[in-house]
């Protein structure tokens, strides 16, 4: 009888040892939301997600807390931004002491520079989202090989529809004047979005939110708008939209919406996913610019 039981108990644990990795699933942290929904695209139900940086959070002002440094601690993989986003990311996984593995989704984008300064937010080009896409795939194939076939095809469905909202964007936006692509938002995050799309953004604020900008940058931004107007005058879903207020105020530039920057929405409303986001922010503006006078 005693072997018997002996004989179960063993062939259980030798059950549960190796059937472990058909069933355990990877533990992640990303630093934001755009990042956190990216990684769940391509991870699918193979890794459980955290994301630090939550929806309609600022990351540029974030301060982790204990919860983040536990998270970190028991991770397996730590993904971050780069380009100096996350300027509170080296302290978090140093103090941590997490032996997780690192990985940056941004690597391989050549970086725009915004007064000398590297612009951090690469995501706003679909191009560069499937960079990301690319190497998050990379990262997680590399923890857990034996979901590698897995996350490729995740990845690869994710890319097409990137590849096909890429291709969209470039068609809506061809469609309007030049001349009426002038956007105004709260700082400077839509650099790659610019580039990749032919538009032209201005911002009172620079690439990071967490310095206003002087008296005089501001009264000159509005004594140009004054002068030559612009297309569309958007508030961002991170950034305090007193400015926004005031340079519509002294302008007569109307306010025309929401567009979302830094961070994703909560669940149920108009950017809760990157596609979503993207979606929501070219809608707005080919509707916008297209109506502008």
């Amino acid at each position: 009888m005693m072997k018997n039981i002996s004989r179960f108990i063993f062939l259980t644990v030798v059950f549960f040892i190796t059937a472990s990795p058909a069933w355990a699933k990877i533990d992640v942290v990303a630093s934001f939301s755009i990042l956190g929904d990216m990684v769940e695209q391509v991870a699918g139900d193979r890794a459980n997600v955290k994301t630090i940086v939550g929806p309609d959070a600022d990351a540029h002002l974030y301060t982790p807390n204990t919860g983040d440094a536990v998270a970190v601690a028991n991770a397996d993989l730590v993904i971050t931004n780069g380009m100096g986003f996350e300027t509170w990311s080296a302290t978090l996984i140093e103090t941590s002491g997490t032996g997780a593995v690192i990985a940056v989704a941004s690597d391989g984008i050549k970086p725009l520079l915004v007064e000398g300064r590297v612009d951090p937010h690469a995501w706003n080009s679909l191009t560069n989202g499937i960079v990301y896409v690319n190497n998050i795939q990379a990262a997680l194939s590399a923890i857990s090989p034996a979901d590698a076939a897995i996350f490729k095809q995740n990845a690869d469905a994710y890319r097409a529809k990137l590849t096909a909202l890429h291709r969209r964007a470039l068609a809506d936006i061809a469609k309007i004047p030049t001349e009426k692509r002038v956007v105004v938002t709260a700082h400077d995050a839509f650099g790659y979005l610019a580039s990749a799309y032919n538009l032209t953004f201005l911002a009172p604020q620079g690439i990071d939110t967490d310095a206003a900008p002087s008296a005089r940058q501001l009264a000159e931004l509005i004594s140009f708008l004054k002068k030559t107007g612009a297309g569309a005058l958007f508030v961002e879903n991170i950034a305090n939209r007193d400015m926004i207020a005031q340079i519509s105020r002294e302008t007569g530039i109307k306010i025309s919406g929401r567009i979302y920057s830094d961070a994703l929405s909560v669940k149920g409303s108009p950017a809760s996913s990157y596609i979503a986001m993207f979606t929501h922010n070219l809608e707005l503006l080919t509707t916008t610019l297209a109506a502008s006078r």
